[in-house]
Formats: structure tokens, sequence, C-alpha cells
């Protein structure tokens, strides 16, 4: 399979490029894919999957940040589809759970309906449309990505070394997914499966806060150090700040059946803190 990866400096960028040493791999300076007139005109020659992990995921910014949220969110995979269509590679799209508004009850399917909170989920909500139309794709939806550059993870790691006690939400729902356990998911499905996945980490749902926990006692905190607060507590300390499903759990029983086994997400955050991926960059 030869392969690209774009978004290369993300961190799910990173975790594939790590995985697929011989792939071709752009960041933003090597292929702008809000860039019609670039995408259309690079060469994809010999190219068989393509891998679109370039992203605008500042969700909090995209609010005021709407054009450049777009262009990369929704334009871009356009472009890509485009190029797709005229190449014949298949065009393996990276989407989020901020898709959906988070009022489904339990683990959300894949044909649950589109209704996203904020500029962030639209953009991507739109991307997803724009990718369908490439004749070879895979559209895989994920939550909570911890990987190689600032996360939620390192954040928590970052308090609990520096002694504070953060209040962090706990009515927000889901399951971390680990980066490089999400570009092997990827990359097994880019060679089987098309049209639409969900892939996280598994194991059972933890709220914000309860990561939160499990990242202080990892790193020889008290967990009560972590001062739970509710989504509208949180927002009322953050003007500006978007709304965020309060249910990101995904259903992964598609993917599993695709051939996907995802670890627990637990045991993924024991290897991510034991390897030093927590300290904060």
């Amino acid at each position: 399979m030869r392969a690209c990866v774009l978004g290369a400096n993300g961190q799910l960028g990173r975790a594939l490029t790590a995985a697929l040493p011989d792939a071709v791999a752009h960041t933003r300076d090597g292929l702008d894919i809000g860039d019609a007139a670039a995408v259309a005109g690079h060469d994809f020659s010999g190219v068989d999957v393509v891998f679109n992990a370039a992203a605008h995921t500042a969700v909090d910014r995209a609010e005021a940040e709407i054009a450049a949220a777009w262009r990369v969110n929704a334009l871009g995979p356009a472009h890509l589809a485009d190029a797709a269509a005229r190449h014949g590679f298949v065009l393996v799209h990276v989407s989020t759970e901020y898709v959906f508004d988070g009022t489904a009850p339990g683990p959300v399917p894949e044909d649950a309906p589109l209704a996203p909170l904020g500029v962030y989920g639209a953009s991507k909500a739109a991307g997803e449309l724009a990718v369908r139309s490439a004749p070879r794709h895979l559209v895989v939806r994920t939550s909570w990505v911890v990987g190689d550059g600032g996360n939620f993870v390192t954040t928590m790691a970052r308090l609990a070394r520096e002694g504070a006690r953060p209040d962090v939400v706990d009515d927000q729902i889901g399951r971390p997914t680990f980066a490089p356990d999400l570009a092997a998911a990827l990359i097994t499905l880019a060679g089987t499966a098309t049209g639409t996945f969900h892939v996280t980490g598994d194991g059972e749902p933890v709220s914000r806060h309860g990561l939160a926990t499990e990242v202080f006692a990892r790193c020889g905190r008290d967990p009560a150090d972590v001062a739970p607060v509710t989504t509208a507590g949180y927002a009322a300390q953050r003007p500006g700040a978007a709304a965020r499903p309060a249910n990101s759990v995904l259903d992964l029983s598609r993917a599993t059946r695709a051939g996907v086994s995802m670890p627990p997400w637990r045991d993924s955050l024991d290897r991510y803190l034991a390897a030093g991926d927590g300290v904060a960059r």
C-alpha cells in the first residue's frame, strides 16, 4: 500500500507516519488542503490511499475563526474528494463525535443524524458529506484523541506535577482514543473497508473529570484534588467557549466486525504515561 499522510505534524499524523515509515507525509507547508489549486495540482501518482488527518481542531477558537475552520474542515475534504475521483486513490478521512449533539442515551451508531452544536462540529460534518462523493472513501469518527502533542491528558499531567487543583467537567462522558491505536485501526480499515466507522478507545466510558482523576492518580496525586464542575459552571468561567456534546460515547460494533480491536483506554493511558508522553511540550 503506497500511502500519503496529510496533517503529518498533528497528533494523529505523527502516529500515522510512525506506523507507515514509507508513506509520503505532508504538513500544511507541503500541501494545504484548503487551497483548491494546490490540491488539484498535486502529484498523487502512485498513491493508493490518502489519510487525511489535517484539521482545524481548536474547538473554542473555531467559534471566532469560522472561515478558517470551514476552509480546512469542509473545503479541504471536498478538494481531496475531487482528487480521489481523478486519481483513483482511497480517501480515508478522520472525523469527530462533534458532528452529533450528544443527546443520545447510549453509544452513538454511525447512522445517527448529524446535529452539530458549534462551528467545529458543523465544519467537520460538511467535510464528511464532501468525502462521500469520492468513489472510494472511508470516514472514521473518533473522540478525545491523545497523542504526541498538546491534549487533555498532557494538560492534566502537567497540572498534577505543578500541584494544581483544577476544576474539570463531570457531566461530559466519552472514551479517550490514543493516536497509535487509532492509526493502526485506520490502516486496517483502509485495506478492507469503505463507508463510515466509529473508532475510539474501548472500555467503560468515563467523564472528563473521571479521566482527570485517573491521570492525577498515575502521577502520584490525590484524585480528590480534581474538583468536579458542571458544563454550565465551567462555561460561566469561560465566556465564548463552544458547546460540547454531553455524550461522546461512540458505538464500536461496526469497526469490531470489520476486524478492528481497540485496546481498553486505561491500558493505553498506562502506556502513554509510562513512556513519558504525558510530559507537556
